[in-house]
This record gives C-alpha cells, structure tokens and sequence, in this order.
C-alpha cells in the first residue's frame, strides 16, 4: 500500500514538473517571437541625422538628446517590439529640446516593467521636468504608473494607447493616434475617455496607423498607412513638443 502511495505521489511530481516545464517552453517561444526593427535602421538614422542613440552601462535604456535640456521624456516600447525600433521617433522628439530614454522592457513587454520610469528619473537627478509616454501596451503601461505617480511627471503622453486607470485632473495628458490604426482598440479607447483629464487634448494623425510610430515593419491585423513612417514621426514629435511647450505656459 504504501509502495503504490509513493508512486502515486512521484507521478503526480512528475506530472507537475511536466506542466511547469511545458509553461516555461511555451512562455520562452512567445517572448522569442517579436518584432525586430528593420535592417537598415542604421541607414535611417544616417539619412535623418541629428540626435544619436547612447545606450546606458547597464543596458536598460537608451538615451537620445542632451541632460542639458532640462526635459526628460521616458517612452515605455509596445509589446513584442524591439526597442531599437523606436529610435527614430525618439530622435525627432529630441530634437524638440527633450532628452529621451527609451527603456528596455524585460520579455518585451512592459507590463512586466512598469515601474522602469523609477529607476530613470533617480537616474538623472538634473532633469527638471518628467515627461512619459509608451506606444499600445506600452502606453498603457505608462498610464497605469502615471496614475499612481503623477506628481513626479509634467505630462502623459500615450500613443495608439488608451488608460484603464482614473488619471488626476491636473495631470497634462495627450493622445496621439492614427486614422489607418487598425490594432487599437477603438471601442475600449472610447470606454476608457472616462479616465483621462478633462483638459486632456486629443491628436490624429490622418494617414498614420499603429506601426507607424516605429520602425519594424506592418503589424499584423494593422491598417495600411498613407503616410510614410518618417512623417508620422515627424508629426509625433512636433505634436509633442507643442503640447510640452504650451503645458509649461500654462504652469507658469
């Protein structure tokens, strides 16, 4: 009796070990499974010149801009995008007297680093100001911690993304889409209208859809974009930059 008890209970470790290993496998092969920014990233930041990318000592962001600036602007990537696919939009919004840091999410995924804006800001104690933002889930992620952390941030600027959480009233807040986006979820973004500030400003960018904001190529279930990449990063940050400058006024 006590012989089938023990092989029960092996089996039953066995078994368990089974499952564990086979979540593992499945977990490893979907955070695997991204998308990659293109070949020639290179050649477009070669071609756009200005601001180039430094990557921090630890690898856990990439700087664009000058501290000297004064205003920092942390981008949280979306979901299985490799980071380096959003260099040149942080190179445009550098250029609109900001300095950028793109932080690096573990899995590619930023709802497992949620809290990296923390780490960024103790990071550089000389910037003034604190700007976040995030593309899709990214975005999404940025809105969850701006909702508990607002007074530590000048603005909220959410790309192709929308928050699940109540943001305070005095909180600057902007929204960026495209009229192509086809991956947003346009009925979960109006649902979620209840949860931004009164005074939160809205911007569409007509011919630009979600992929739009990166460079890594189209996005599956995405609409196609009749406007090229370039200019919607290029509309992005002026937008952004506009918005930053008049939210400044205003506090002033």
């Amino acid at each position: 009796m006590k012989e089938r008890k023990h092989g029960t209970g092996r089996k039953i470790i066995i078994g368990a070990l089974a499952v564990l290993l086979f979540a593992a496998a499945g977990i490893f092969i979907y955070i695997q499974a991204y998308y990659h920014a293109l070949p020639d990233i290179q050649e477009v930041f070669a071609q756009g010149g200005g601001e180039q990318m430094q990557v921090d000592a630890l690898d856990a962001w990439i700087t664009y801009g000058d501290t000297e600036s004064g205003r920092g602007f942390i981008f949280y990537p979306g979901a299985k995008v490799e980071e380096e696919a959003y260099g040149p939009l942080m190179r445009e919004i550098a250029a609109e007297d900001f300095f950028c840091v793109l932080v690096r999410m573990p899995g590619r995924l930023a709802v497992l680093g949620s809290g990296a804006a923390e780490d960024v800001m103790l990071a550089y104690p000389e910037i003034e100001e604190w700007y976040l933002s995030g593309h899709s889930l990214g975005g999404a992620m940025a809105a969850g911690y701006a909702a508990e952390h607002a007074e530590e941030l000048s603005g909220l600027a959410l790309l192709a993304a929308y928050s699940t959480k109540p943001l305070p009233e005095a909180l600057p807040v902007l929204s960026v889409y495209g009229s192509r986006d086809r991956v947003l979820n346009l009925e979960k973004y109006e649902e979620c209208r209840v949860n931004l500030p009164k005074t939160a400003e809205e911007y569409m960018i007509e011919g630009g859809n979600h992929a739009g904001f990166g460079w890594y190529g189209e996005q599956k279930g995405d609409g196609s974009a009749e406007i090229t990449p370039q200019e919607q990063w290029r509309l992005t940050a002026a937008e952004i930059g506009r918005w930053a400058g008049d939210s400044r006024q205003r506090e002033q």
